[in-house]
């Protein structure tokens, strides 16, 4: 049979076009961002900052859209960690650094936080697709979920909106050797380590 153009997006099922908006916040997220960045006006922020929890609406959505539908693929497990990466990894970091976690430490960090993130979703992939040969269920999270970020972002936004970021941010800045330290950039440190916990377990609804 011959294949025909777009046929992957024919494949389709409901829930990863959900999956897909998803992934459409967070990179709207990391766009605003960057246009703060570039204009300086705190509302692109906001913006940006509430696409973060519409992104975790329609992470929620796209398994309980699955399950409703008794549809579940390979494809989509790979469309949500992907989506989940940039909503919940990449986009929090971006939008940290907008708010002036821009020291040499501060990348180190927003960059860790990220490899930890795309590290818990592999890691779940993986048990996950072990259990099934079994014909099992993952019955918990090692560690917490990526998309726990989005309390970050909404402290984040809390800051913005007091105009706590650039040179105002919480907490100030400190000198750490040849680079500078902005210490709010610790939350980040902080969750990406309890993503990556071997001994903390969540149970799975």
């Amino acid at each position: 049979m011959k294949q025909r153009h777009f046929s992957m997006l024919r494949d389709f099922h409901l829930a990863d076009w959900f999956t897909l908006a998803n992934a459409f916040c967070g990179t709207g997220a990391i766009f605003a961002a960057m246009r703060f960045l570039q204009d300086g006006v705190v509302r692109d922020l906001l913006i940006g900052m509430a696409l973060i929890p519409l992104a975790f609406v329609f992470d929620a959505l796209d398994g309980r859209i699955a399950r409703w539908r008794k549809v579940s693929s390979t494809l989509g497990r790979e469309l949500d960690s992907l989506a989940d990466v940039i909503s919940f990894g990449v986009a929090p970091a971006a939008l940290g650094y907008a708010c002036g976690l821009q020291g040499g430490w501060d990348w180190l960090i927003l960059s860790g936080f990220v490899g930890c993130g795309v590290s818990r979703l592999a890691r779940y992939n993986v048990t996950a697709e072990t259990l099934a040969d079994g014909g099992d269920k993952v019955k918990y999270f090692e560690g917490t979920p990526i998309p726990t970020s989005v309390v970050i972002v909404g402290l984040l936004a809390w800051a913005a909106w007091r105009g706590a970021i650039g040179p105002d941010i919480w907490l100030g800045m400190i000198q750490l050797g040849p680079w500078q330290l902005h210490p709010l950039a610790l939350v980040f440190a902080l969750s990406g380590a309890l993503m990556i916990s071997k001994t903390l377990r969540i149970p799975k609804p």
